[in-house]
């Protein structure tokens, strides 16, 4: 499974689909094969953290 290198674009992309398929980031990672702490280091580069009680990045 290709994501989005860009870290804007991961954003979007992370967040459609755990508002569209998926109920836990954990979840999302191990249906798609994604490695969880790459996503999660990526996207605070950017200064979004994963909220657990609203299921996105934020």
């Amino acid at each position: 499974m290709s994501i989005p290198k860009d870290p804007v674009m991961l954003l979007s992309y992370v967040n459609t689909q755990l508002r569209d398929h998926y109920s836990t980031l954990d979840d999302m990672c191990t249906s798609l094969s994604l490695e969880k702490q790459e996503i999660i280091s990526s996207l605070q580069g950017i200064d979004y953290v994963y909220a657990k009680d609203q299921n996105q990045f934020i």
